[in-house]
């Protein structure tokens, strides 16, 4: 019996690891609850169910790694999506980032020039007041040497005719 027993687990075993790779396969717990029952009771001795058991057990650790790959892989894909899309979104913010950048560097090339215009500008007004001190000043001696010359002039009242 033992020897007919090993062979009707093992054909029944070569059966459900054929079946592996095709959509036979218990896909739910229920299933596999269903396919674990359905062999115990069809085992013929206690080395038989032991083989079935096994037999089961290596199935379902197969399409359990199966599915667990297929889900990594899957989980992996939509990764990969995801980091292309930040880095497509980092890419653009760079590119809004080196336009800022470089807006800012005109802008502060500007404030410089306007700056060293500035400065300059203040170094002429300075200069100007400076004249213009100067000239106030000699306005005001060549005024003085007017009234001294009208007062010292032989004619009172009448101004020499070239300086008027």
């Amino acid at each position: 019996m033992n020897d007919k027993g090993l062979a009707t687990a093992s054909d029944d075993v070569a059966s459900l690891d054929k079946s592996s790779g095709n959509e036979n396969m218990p896909k739910s717990g229920a299933e596999w609850v269903e396919l674990f029952v359905t062999e115990m009771t069809t085992a013929t001795s206690i080395d038989d169910a032991r083989l079935r058991a096994m037999r089961v057990l290596e199935s379902l650790e197969k399409s359990i790694s199966e599915r667990a790959a297929g889900e990594a892989a899957e989980n992996l894909q939509k990764e990969n999506i995801a980091f292309k899309e930040q880095i497509e979104v980092l890419l653009r913010e760079n590119a809004i980032l080196k336009r800022a950048v470089a807006i800012q560097h005109e802008r502060q090339k500007e404030y410089d020039e306007r700056t060293i215009e500035v400065q300059q500008l203040k170094q002429m007004l300075s200069q100007y007041q400076e004249q213009l001190r100067t000239l106030e000043v000699n306005n005001y001696a060549l005024t003085i040497h007017l009234r001294q010359a009208q007062e010292s002039s032989s004619i009172p009242g009448r101004f020499h005719p070239d300086i008027f």
